[in-house]
């Protein structure tokens, strides 16, 4: 092997090696009092046609089942109705051991009601593909809200949207600011403008990082922004905004906000 080679292949472990143990330091602290969760956001990128059928039918069928057998609950599944790339599916996995998530594959394969149910989907030929494109991320929960909040018009099954947003920070220090601003105020703001939260995750291995995301439900895209302007307006974000801890630069660069659709067997 060529030595450019073995030291591009060695310094790729070596970075694997080390996100793999703070993933495990991270699920060791999760095991002890805090409780808090960690999450597997999946994206499908889909085509119109029979790609979406299969793929919805997966998921119902398959997927969601298997995984409330492995105590990977409750699961979301959702349909994009505003993004940047339709269509697409959402899918949310929340597990109080990020190991669970990480073998997810490998235990799906050993699950035979599992495998008959999937058959359609994994069988698609490569002409054919049940999606376009796959993407993961892993996140682990705040320490303020450790776990899945279900709001009550997911219990009630009513009608209901879901906003999706991801916060890019520049630098690891405007990442953790952003943290601590959303934990230490932010929040109560949603709550007390009406805004159920569902979760918010700090992304731990994903694309674009660092990143935080989290996800808020409302009853319709009207009451969606009648939310949004009192939150906008109240003095609570104001002062919390303006405050130099948090504005002494742009600790945010990019955000990518998605109305999401929850699917009529969707769980969250």
């Amino acid at each position: 092997m060529k030595r450019r080679q073995f030291l591009g292949s060695s310094l790729a472990a070596s970075a694997m090696a080390a996100t793999a143990s703070s993933v495990l330091a991270q699920e060791k602290e999760t095991s002890g009092s805090s409780k808090r969760e960690f999450y597997e956001l999946r994206r499908y990128q889909l085509a119109n046609g029979p790609q979406r059928k299969l793929t919805d039918d997966y998921f119902r069928d398959a997927l969601v089942p298997a995984l409330n057998r492995m105590q990977i609950n409750p699961v979301g599944v959702f349909n994009v109705t505003i993004g940047p790339v339709t269509p697409a599916m959402y899918v949310l996995m929340p597990c109080i051991s990020a190991d669970k998530l990480v073998t997810a594959e490998g235990q799906l394969l050993k699950d035979a009601d599992y495998m008959k149910a999937a058959a359609p989907f994994l069988s698609a030929p490569g002409k054919e593909p049940a999606f376009a494109r796959l993407e993961s991320s892993l996140m682990r929960a705040y320490e303020k809200m450790p776990k899945i909040n279900l709001p009550a018009a997911s219990t009630s099954r009513s009608p209901r949207v879901f906003e999706l947003r991801t916060y890019e920070s520049p630098s690891d220090q405007d990442h953790w600011r952003k943290i601590e601003q959303m934990s230490s105020g932010e929040d109560d703001i949603f709550t007390k403008v009406g805004i159920p939260q569902v979760f918010y995750g700090d992304t731990v291995i994903g694309p674009r990082l660092p990143n935080i995301t989290y996800m808020l439900c409302f009853d319709n895209m009207a009451e969606r922004d009648k939310r949004w302007d009192a939150f906008r307006s109240s003095p609570e974000w104001k002062a919390l905004s303006s405050d130099p801890r948090f504005a002494y630069e742009d600790i945010v660069s990019n955000i990518t906000n998605i109305i999401l659709t929850p699917t009529a067997y969707s769980q969250i």
